[in-house]
């Protein structure tokens, strides 16, 4: 077999240089070779939660001392790890799982690094993001990561109501007490006839992918109750291009928009004239915004 340290070879690895390095989202097999060679050559290793990372390097034989750096203490501890760098230290930086600096803490740590004058090398590998796209379809040929929604309900409606014309496809993280709420909220803002892709602990042992629309998500999810556990991706279709003539419905929303809200503006207006519920929402939305 390729001893690891000539499969990593190719590149350069100075030392006083920070490594980001991604890491398993689920399944520990994962993990790059190359990700292996660095955490081995770096002098420390700066985690979100030296516990999980510890266990994680127990199991590849890697024993590094560990500085926890996380979303309370990132700019802090980012000035220590240069107090390394600058002593000629390799310090490679991990998240709990995946990319570091994609809804996880890492992006405060490589600005204060890149301004003390340090190189920062990213080391590719697991993200729950691609992961998900990469099982998407064709549906989805452009689209915008949104990472996390607001917690509180009124928050998150008016963060929804802001993307309902949004062209692109768009891709959000869920935590698990909140996916059957957020699926509805979307539901309410978007229309629910837009395509919905549920990724749920992916490359883990219960993983599932289920492709529907959003208005049958919260009833997938309801279905099983354990559908609602574990960490979730979601990727919703974009707002499709208004179409020829719409303005002619704009009289009737207008007079809909008057007593009803915007979704049942557009749930009435549908029924009336026979065109798509998600085209008449966009259209009210509009006008609701142009009052």
């Amino acid at each position: 077999m390729t001893p690891l340290s000539e499969l990593a070879q190719g590149q350069q690895y100075p030392i006083a240089a920070l490594y980001v390095v991604a890491t398993p989202i689920g399944n520990v097999a994962d993990i790059t070779l190359r990700a292996l060679h660095v955490l081995g050559l770096a002098d420390r290793i700066a985690a979100e939660d030296t516990r999980n990372t510890g266990q994680l390097l127990a199991r590849y034989g890697i024993s590094k001392p560990l500085v926890a750096v996380h979303q309370h203490n990132e700019r802090a501890a980012a000035r220590r790890l240069i107090e390394h760098l600058q002593a000629g230290e390799r310090v490679a930086y991990v998240s709990d799982a995946g990319t570091p600096g994609i809804s996880d803490p890492g992006a405060k740590l490589v600005d204060a690094v890149r301004e003390a004058g340090f190189p920062v090398i990213p080391l590719p590998g697991a993200s729950a993001l691609a992961t998900a796209l990469s099982a998407a379809g064709d549906w989805v040929a452009t689209f915008s990561f949104l990472g996390f929604l607001p917690p509180k309900a009124k928050q998150r409606a008016t963060t929804l109501q802001t993307l309902a014309t949004h062209p692109h496809a768009m891709v959000f993280y869920e935590a698990p007490h909140r996916i059957v709420e957020t699926v509805q909220a979307m539901a309410d803002s978007f229309g629910g006839e837009r395509k919905l892709l549920i990724a749920r602990e992916l490359t883990k042992l219960h993983e599932a992918l289920h492709r529907g629309t959003l208005a049958e998500g919260p009833a997938w999810l309801a279905a099983d109750p354990n559908r609602q556990r574990g960490e979730f991706v979601l990727v919703v279709e974009g707002a499709q291009a208004q179409a020829a003539g719409e303005q002619d419905h704009d009289a009737l929303l207008g007079i809909l928009l008057e007593e009803l809200t915007v979704s049942s503006a557009a749930k009435v207006a549908a029924a009336i004239t026979g065109v798509s519920r998600n085209t008449l929402y966009t259209r009210a939305l509009a006008l609701k915004k142009d009052e």
